[in-house]
């Protein structure tokens, strides 16, 4: 049995686009200029943030978008752009901040989105050719906040087990021991491992917030994947007014990814970190080339940090 890693964190499915995206709002803007960045916050926006620093801008880690909007107020003279980044987990806090900056008349707050919704994700790996993924261990806080109905046309259509699983040891084994119970009974069904935290439905106040506020239509380049069609959320129209690729018209921006690096194979499933060339030399925690290898979350990382221990023991990372 083969263990294949996850994308972990947002951070690890983040374009390097969106946060040069980031990184030019502080130029669009000029030195009145605050830029807030959360749960990517850590290596490599610090990395960005130093720049920014160097410049003049103020940059700073907040742990609730509705943090900034208490700053926005306090500085009615100064662009406040919340980095909003995360799956369908950290939406709702994120939507709710919008809708509260409108409807409070919070003018100088707005948000660098860079969403990526689960589903349509699990789809395009199992439409690859090159796909060998045979079933999932399904994100537990996600389905948190959008319930676990969504999957069952895709566990049917591409007859995969889907098993949405929580965080501790315990429910990590019992979620694979659920998922290979499928394989070998030949099952192909959607169960819930995580049922002390996730309902079928789910939070459905949460969800509503998010339709109130966000579309689901925009294609998202994911971090080395290339473009999935209706992955990501934008605002609403109604909501332009704090949407911040539209005020500081950054949306044009593209970045190549290092052509070395092979993070989107890696989230695919497809290789493994240390079949990177790039692996512990070029690209480290310190160095980072690409998102997976950035939070200690990511599956390069991990590898980095754990795997050569395993090796040393002569033990396969992620072979069970």
């Amino acid at each position: 049995m083969e263990l294949v890693h996850g994308p972990g964190c947002p951070v690890c499915v983040t374009p390097l686009e969106m946060i040069d995206r980031g990184a030019c709002h502080r130029a669009a803007a000029g030195r009145d200029f605050l830029l807030f960045r959360r749960y990517a916050a850590r290596a490599w926006l610090e990395r960005r943030s130093v720049s920014d620093q160097a410049e003049g801008a103020s940059v700073r880690i907040v742990y609730s978008p509705l943090d900034c909007l208490k700053i926005a107020r306090a500085n009615p003279g100064k662009k406040v752009v919340f980095f909003a980044v995360g799956f369908e987990t950290t939406a709702p806090a994120n939507a709710m901040a919008v809708w509260q900056a409108k409807s409070q008349g919070v003018a100088n707050f707005s948000i660098l989105i860079s969403h990526v919704v689960v589903p349509p994700s699990l789809t395009s790996i199992l439409q690859s050719p090159a796909n060998r993924v045979q079933g999932f261990l399904g994100p537990g806080h996600v389905c948190a906040v959008m319930g676990w109905h969504e999957y069952d046309a895709i566990a049917e259509r591409y007859r995969v087990p889907i098993v949405i699983t929580g965080f501790e040891p315990v429910d990590l084994l019992e979620g694979i021991m659920m998922t290979v119970r499928q394989l070998e009974q030949g099952r192909f069904e959607v169960e819930n491992q995580y049922a002390r935290a996730v309902s079928r439905r789910g939070n459905e106040e949460a969800q509503r917030m998010i339709a109130k506020v966000f579309d689901v239509c925009v294609p998202v380049a994911g971090a080395g994947i290339g473009i999935i069609p209706k992955s990501g959320y934008k605002l609403r129209y109604e909501f332009r007014e704090h949407d911040a690729e539209r005020i500081f018209e950054v949306a044009d921006i593209r970045t190549r990814e290092p052509a070395i690096c092979i993070s989107g194979q890696v989230l695919k499933g497809v290789k493994k970190p240390n079949d990177c060339p790039a692996f512990g030399t070029q690209c480290t925690p310190q160095t980072p080339l690409g998102a997976t290898m950035v939070s200690a979350e990511g599956a390069c990382a991990a590898y980095y940090n754990y795997g050569r221990h395993l090796v040393a023991l002569g033990v396969s990372p992620g072979r069970v």
